[in-house]
C-alpha cells in the first residue's frame, strides 16, 4: 500500500515532520516557495501542512488533484479558502487547543502592562529619567472584567481573572446559562457588558457577526476610562474609532496584539499615548509552537491513515476510536444514498435520514455526510464525504436528521427519504453482523438485497412466468445473473426485481426488459 504523501510548507518544530515518518506517512519539508512554485508541486501531495506563510487559496487547490487535507498549526485558518476547499473535497483542519494558554496568559499580561503602564515607565526609565509620580496604575483586584467570547481561551481568560479576584462579565452567543455558572461567570448582553466593564478583553473569530464588534457606536457605549485587550483576530475593533475614543479619554488604555491589516506597517493608533502593542505574539511561546506542529501532525496522519477526523472546519468529527464502528454505517448510509440518488429524477427539495435502534446511539454525522455523498455523486464523480453537505446546501437542498433510539423489526436500520413531485420515497438498511450492508425496504416494499456492482432495478405486476421471461432475456444477452431478490406489496399487486449481474447493464438491455408484459419500470444501477 502506497504511504500518504505529506508537505510541511511552513517552518515548525522539526518533531512534526518525525511524527508523520512514525504514524506511515511520507513527509517533505519545504517551505518559503511562491505560490507558482507551490502550485506547480501540490499535485504530488495527499497533505499539507502550513503555518500562517502558506496562503490556500483557490488557484493551490484546484492544482492539488490527490489533496485530501490541509491542516494549520494554529487557531486561525484566515489564509485557507475554505468554501474552495470543500467544494473540493479538501478536509481542513486547525489546532484551537494548542495555543490556547499562550494566548490567555498573552491577554492577562497586557491587561496588566495597561493598569500599570509598564511599557512607557520602562521606557523612560531606560531613557535615564526617573518619572516615578508621572504614572498612576490601576488595580485589577475587584475589577469587573468583559469577556466577548467565551470559548476555549476565553474561558482559561476568565479562570485566571477570576483567580486575580476579579469580577467577570460574558457576552457569547453560544454561552449557555448552565456553562456560565460552572464557568464562575455573569452572562450578559453586550451593551451590559459595555456599561459595567472596566477591561475588556475579546476572543471570538471575525465572522460577519463579529466584525467591528466594538465599532465607534459600541465604544460610546463603554464605561468611561474603559481599558481594552484584543489578542483574538484583527477587524473586531474599529481601529479608527478606538482612536479617537482614546484621544477623548473614552477609553482609557488599549493594547492590540492583532491588527486589520497585517503585517501592521503603519496605523492611526502608532505614538496614541496609553496604547500598547504587540506584533501578533498571541501564540508565540517555545511551548506553543511544539504544541500545535505536533497535534496537526497527528491530526493529519490519523485522518490519512486511520480516517479519523479532528479539530475540522468543514467535516464532522470522526475520533480514530469511531471510525472502525462507523466504517459499515458509513458503508451502508452511501450505498442507501446512492440508490435513491439513482431511482429519482427531478429536484429534490429535501432528503431525510434517519438513524434508529443502535445507529441512532452513534455519531450521526458522518453517516449524513455518507448519505449526502452516495446521493449527489450520481450527478458528479467529484463529490465526496467533505463536500457533499456544502454542494447540497449550494443546491438549496433541506437535509434533516431524526435519531429513534427504540429498535424496530430491526437492532439498528437506517432509512433515507426523500421529497419528490410523486411525494415521498424512502430506502432502509440494516447490518447483518453488525458489519454486512443489506436493503431491507425499497419504496414500502420488504426485500433484502446485498447493494454491489452492477444490478437491474425492475417494477413489475405479481404474475406468474415473470422471473422466467427476465431471466431468458437476460441469458440470450449472454449477462449472467448474480442474486436474485424479490418483494412485493401484495399478492398479484406492484412487485421489485432487484438483480445484481457480471457485466454492465447497457441501454438497449434496459429497453428489451421495459417491454416484456407487466414490467412498469426498468432502471440498470451501479455501486
Amino acid at each position: 500500500m502506497t504511504k500518504p504523501r505529506v508537505l510541511i510548507s511552513d517552518k515548525m518544530d522539526p518533531n512534526a515532520a518525525r511524527i508523520f515518518e512514525e504514524r506511515g506517512c511520507d513527509v517533505d519539508v519545504i517551505t518559503g516557495e511562491t505560490p507558482e512554485q507551490l502550485i506547480a508541486r501540490i499535485g504530488d501531495y495527499d497533505g499539507l501542512a502550513i503555518r500562517s506563510s502558506t496562503k490556500v487559496t483557490k488557484e493551490i487547490l484546484a492544482a492539488a488533484k490527490n489533496l485530501k487535507v490541509v491542516g494549520r498549526a494554529g487557531i486561525g485558518v484566515d489564509n485557507v479558502d475554505i468554501p474552495a476547499a470543500s467544494a473540493q473535497g479538501v478536509v481542513v483542519m486547525n489546532t484551537p487547543f494548542g495555543n490556547s494558554i499562550t494566548t490567555a496568559e498573552h491577554a492577562i499580561a497586557l491587561m496588566f502592562a495597561l493598569a500599570r503602564q509598564i511599557p512607557e515607565a520602562n521606557a523612560q526609565t531606560q531613557a535615564g529619567k526617573w518619572p516615578k509620580n508621572d504614572f498612576m496604575g490601576v488595580e485589577v483586584t475587584g475589577k469587573t472584567l468583559g469577556l466577548i467570547g467565551a470559548g476555549n481561551i476565553g474561558s482559561i481568560v476568565a479562570s485566571r481573572a477570576l483567580g486575580l479576584k476579579m469580577k467577570v462579565v460574558a457576552f457569547d452567543p453560544f454561552l449557555t446559562p448552565e456553562r456560565a455558572v460552572e464557568m464562575g461567570v455573569e452572562k450578559a448582553d453586550l451593551d451590559t457588558l459595555l456599561a459595567k466593564a472596566d477591561f475588556i478583553t475579546l476572543h471570538t473569530p471575525l465572522t460577519d457577526q463579529t466584525r467591528n464588534i466594538l465599532s465607534k457606536e459600541n465604544l460610546a457605549k463603554t464605561k468611561k476610562g474603559v481599558r481594552i485587550i484584543n489578542c483574538a483576530r484583527g477587524g473586531l475593533i474599529d481601529e479608527a474609532a478606538l482612536k479617537e475614543a482614546l484621544d477623548s479619554g473614552q477609553v482609557a488604555g488599549a493594547a492590540l496584539d492583532v491588527f486589520q491589516t497585517e503585517p501592521a506597517k503603519e496605523s492611526p493608533l502608532f505614538g496614541t499615548p496609553n496604547f500598547i502593542c504587540t506584533p501578533h505574539l498571541g501564540a508565540s511561546t517555545n511551548e506553543a509552537q511544539v504544541n500545535v506542529a505536533l497535534q496537526v501532525a497527528e491530526q493529519m496522519a490519523d485522518y490519512l491513515v486511520n480516517g479519523g477526523v479532528t479539530n475540522a472546519l468543514n467535516v464532522p468529527s470522526l475520533s480514530a476510536e469511531e471510525a472502525p464502528k462507523l466504517k459499515p454505517y458509513m458503508a451502508l448510509a452511501e450505498q442507501l444514498g446512492s440508490m435513491v440518488g439513482q431511482l429519482t429524477t427531478g429536484a429534490i427539495p429535501r432528503i431525510s435520514i434517519h438513524a434508529e435502534g443502535a445507529a441512532a446511539e452513534l455519531n450521526i454525522k458522518p453517516i449524513v455526510a455518507a448519505v449526502l455523498a452516495g446521493f449527489l455523486r450520481v450527478q458528479s464523480d467529484t463529490v465526496n464525504m467533505v463536500n457533499a453537505p456544502f454542494l447540497a446546501k449550494e443546491r438549496g437542498m433541506e437535509v434533516r436528521e431524526v435519531k429513534t433510539e427504540k429498535a424496530g423489526d430491526y437492532h439498528t436500520l437506517i432509512r433515507v427519504s426523500v421529497k419528490t413531485d410523486a411525494g415521498e420515497r424512502s430506502v432502509a438498511g440494516t447490518l447483518f453482523s453488525n458489519s454486512e450492508p443489506r436493503l431491507v425496504e425499497l419504496f414500502g416494499i420488504k426485500v433484502e438485497a446485498e447493494l454491489a456492482g452492477h444490478m437491474m432495478y425492475i417494477v413489475n405486476e405479481d404474475a406468474p412466468g415473470f422471473i422466467g421471461r427476465v431471466g431468458t432475456l437476460l441469458g440470450e444477452n449472454s449477462i449472467n445473473i448474480g442474486t436474485f431478490n424479490l418483494g412485493r406489496r401484495e399478492a398479484g399487486g406492484e412487485a421489485v426485481l432487484l438483480l445484481s449481474v457480471d457485466s454492465p447493464v447497457n441501454g438497449d438491455l434496459i429497453e428489451q426488459v421495459r417491454k416484456l408484459p407487466g414490467v412498469k419500470r426498468a432502471m440498470a444501477l451501479a455501486f
